[in-house]
Formats: structure tokens, C-alpha cells, sequence
């Protein structure tokens, strides 16, 4: 079906790279599902490494910490490189990276070398992340909720096939071989992977990639634009440009930072987060304290990926065919209003409305990981997009010190019920903002 500029998206995209460009999503996704057991998998990996090292998990209790502050800083630098020479040079030393740093997670003999190699694990997939939401991007403008929700539901399910894979390992007295062998998979599956990468020639979709004669003219890969620059994409006073070739305002970040609406979303992102990853971390310990069966704990842990990988993929593809604001806006306030349910059925010792309540509020909050990167290109351009994304992305930082550490401080001075509410409430306080949001031009 052709776009308003009269041009078939699918038919412009095979005539470009001499095959469908749906291609592009399954190496992303391929790539995000291999990635994930950094961030899936961890909480089976700490108790066995506690015992490897002969030391406390409270030794151990930053390393996640860690993990999310380096993948999500990373993503600026690594989506600048991307935006300026391509996929394929920053995804072949990802997999160098996210490979060797669960192979090097098997030789770690002190707890220092823990937290060296999983930073350096971190760092690739922080890179593989960036290229993966922004391959959807940059390649489906026309279904950028869908496509991206593909690529972060697979980051968000894939480790369902490692997890019985290392509990097996572990239980069978080989610990090492199954790290290794994990690495070693994650890292040839990403180098594989970047044969098939590519980026579209810039304005691909409006006619922009062709001259008089047929052929392409604005390539995006190595172009030279550092993204920095007014060359064709601003003027001198730093004003965002409008790329005569198509009409489009493409914002490199430093005019993107300059509008009110990349600070919204950098609130947002931070408080939705705040709220998802405090109930990622303790759905199962807040179940155990208020007295609710094991049963229910584990199958409120069992939620946690489903309705993760399920929000991020029904939610996008929804704000494909209905307002991305809205969606954005009352998705945020479903997630709040389930945080707030999760305490009121724990204070009821209501087992079945806790893993409701849990599912609701994971389903909702797991939905920004497809909408805003669909927002940042709706708003700011597809040229930039790695680099502009991944500093809306990086409050996820702020996120995850307030879901992990903050939270358990919090626990211990007002209390789980109380601590869980002001979760709930950030979430609520996005969502509203959410209502407020509108394109910058």
C-alpha cells in the first residue's frame, strides 16, 4: 500500500536492499532475544555465583545495578556512531562485547572480575539495543509501534529459552560450561546478524532515494553528517533544518534537548520506570511479607515476562492505527492504577487479585519500551533517531536507582505498602503528563 508521497513502502524497501525489509526485523529481534539473558537471566545466575565465590548475594547486589546505569549510557554514543556510518561496525563489536562477557562470567575466580565482566557484557548490549529499536525505526515508519514492540518483545521473552537452559546446567554440576557456551552463542548469533543490518538511504520513503535517473542519492550509512552539524539539517543559530528533499524536520539531539517535549518524555521514562522495575525486583518479596502462598509469589514471577513481552508488542502495534499520545498517556495511568491495586490486594491477602493487579500494572509499563522510540521519530525525525532515542531512553537510569536501591531504603522506613504507592504514584504523574504532549513542530 503507497504512503501520502505515493511511494509502497514494502516494494521501495525490496527494490533498496534486494529483499524484504522484514529481514531487518528478525536479526534485530534475533539479536535482542540473545542479549537478554543479562537482564532476564540474572536472578538465576546470583545465588550460583554466590557460591562459586564463596560470597554474600549482598556483594553481589549492585552488579544489576550496574548493568542498567552502563547499557543505558552507552546507547548515546553507540546511537551517534550508528546515525553517522551504519549498523553493521557497532553491532560486530557488540557481539565481541555481550559474547564475551558471559564467557568471561565462567572464569571469574574474585568478585571484581563479576563486576568487570559484566560491565563489559553490558556495554554490548546496550549497543545491540540501540540498533535494534532504531533498525525498526528507521526501516517502518509506517508501523513503528508494531516493529518496535517485535524487537523489544523478543529482548523482554527471549531468555525463556536460557533459563531452563542454565537452571539445567547448574543443576547438573556444570556451571561454567553453560555461561560459556551461552556466550559463545550470544556472540557468533550477533555477528551473524549484522550481515543482514542496513540502513535506509535518508528520506527512503518519501522519494527521496532516488535522482532523475533512479538511483539513490542520500545514503544513510557513512553520509558524513555527524548528526552535530547545520549541513542540510539546521541553520547557523541551531534551529532545526527541514531537509529540502523531503520537508521533513530532522532534529539532531542537541535541538532535540532544546524543546519541552524531550524533557516531558525524560520524566516520563523515569517515572513509569521507577514503577515497573521496583515490581520487576520484588513482586515475589513483596508477596512472601504479606503472607500471600508461594504458589501465588511464583506465578506472579511467572507474569513478569509475559505480560512485559505482551505490552510492549500490543500497545505499539494499537498506536500504529490510534493516537500515540493517548495511548502513551492512558497506558501510563493503567500502569499506575496497578501498582496502587497491587497494594490493596496484598493488605486483602487476595492471591489471584495480586498476580492480576502485577500482570496489569508489567503489561502497561512495558509498553514505553515501543512507544517512545516510536514518539522520538514521530517528533524528531528518523535521521537521528539512535542518538536522539537513546537519551530519552537513558531515564532508565534514574529508574532503576529508584526501583532497586531507593525502594529498598524506602521499605525499610515507611514500609512496603507505602514505598509500592509512591511507585504507583509516579506512574499516575506520567500518564497525566502524557495528555500534555504534542509534536514540537
Amino acid at each position: 500500500m503507497s504512503n501520502r508521497h505515493g511511494i509502497d513502502p514494502d516494494a521501495e524497501s525490496k527494490r533498496i536492499l534486494g529483499y524484504s525489509r522484514w529481514w531487518q526485523i528478525v536479526a534485530a529481534a534475533a539479536m535482542m532475544a540473545l542479549v537478554s539473558p543479562y537482564q532476564y537471566v540474572w536472578s538465576s545466575l546470583e545465588g550460583p555465583l554466590a557460591v562459586e565465590l564463596d560470597t554474600s548475594l549482598s556483594a553481589l547486589g549492585f552488579v544489576f545495578t550496574a548493568y542498567v546505569v552502563i547499557m543505558a549510557l552507552v546507547q548515546f554514543p553507540a546511537g551517534w556512531w550508528r546515525d553517522r556510518y551504519g549498523p553493521r561496525a557497532v553491532t560486530l563489536v557488540a557481539g565481541v562485547l555481550a559474547g564475551g562477557g558471559y564467557v568471561g562470567l565462567a572464569f571469574a575466580t574474585e568478585l571484581w572480575h563479576v563486576y568487570a565482566v559484566y560491565a563489559v557484557g553490558a556495554v554490548g548490549v546496550g549497543m545491540v539495543y540501540t540498533v535494534a529499536v532504531n533498525t525498526a525505526v528507521k526501516w517502518f515508519p509506517d508501523k513503528r509501534g508494531l516493529t518496535t514492540g517485535i524487537g523489544t518483545m523478543a529482548f523482554a521473552a527471549g531468555s525463556a529459552a536460557f533459563v531452563p537452559f542454565i537452571r539445567y546446567m547448574i543443576a547438573d554440576g556444570a556451571f561454567a560450561t553453560g555461561l560459556w557456551s551461552m556466550g559463545a552463542l550470544i556472540g557468533v548469533g550477533i555477528v551473524v546478524g549484522t550481515v543482514v543490518l542496513k540502513d535506509p538511504p535518508h528520506g527512503w520513503d518519501r522519494g527521496a532515494a532516488r535522482d532523475s535517473s533512479g538511483g539513490e542519492t542520500d545514503g544513510a550509512s557513512g553520509d558524513g553528517d555527524d548528526g552535530d552539524d547545520t549541513n542540510g539539517d539546521g541553520d547557523a543559530n541551531g534551529d532545526p533544518g527541514v531537509d529540502p528533499t523531503v520537508g521533513r524536520v530532522q532534529y539532531t539531539w542537541r535541538e532535540m534537548v532544546r524543546t519541552w517535549q524531550f524533557w516531558a518524555m525524560y520524566f516520563m521514562f523515569f517515572a513509569v520506570s521507577a514503577a515497573g522495575l521496583m515490581i520487576t525486583a520484588r513482586a515475589i518479596l513483596y508477596a512472601e511479607d504479606s503472607g500471600l502462598t508461594a504458589g501465588m509469589a511464583t506465578l506472579a514471577a511467572t507474569i513478569l515476562p509475559l505480560g512485559s513481552a505482551g505490552g510492549r508488542l500490543v500497545l505499539g502495534a494499537l498506536s500504529d492505527r490510534l493516537d500515540r499520545e493517548r495511548i502513551t498517556a492512558v497506558s501510563f495511568l493503567a500502569c499506575g492504577v496497578g501498582t496502587i491495586a497491587v497494594v490493596g490486594f496484598a493488605e486483602l491477602g487476595s492471591g489471584v487479585g495480586y498476580v492480576v493487579a502485577v500482570a496489569i500494572a508489567v503489561f502497561f509499563w512495558s509498553s514505553q519500551f515501543s512507544l517512545f522510540p516510536s514518539l522520538v521519530a514521530d517528533y524528531y525525525g528518523s535521521k537521528h533517531s539512535s542518538a536522539n532515542y537513546s537519551l530519552v531512553y537513558s531515564g532508565k537510569m534514574w529508574g532503576g536507582v529508584f526501583g532497586g536501591g531507593v525502594v529498598g531504603w524506602l521499605i525499610g522506613v515507611i514500609g512496603w505498602d507505602a514505598a509500592f504507592l509512591l511507585g504507583g504514584g509516579l506512574a499516575v504523574a506520567a500518564g497525566l503528563v502524557g495528555f500534555l504532549l504534542r509534536s514540537p513542530e
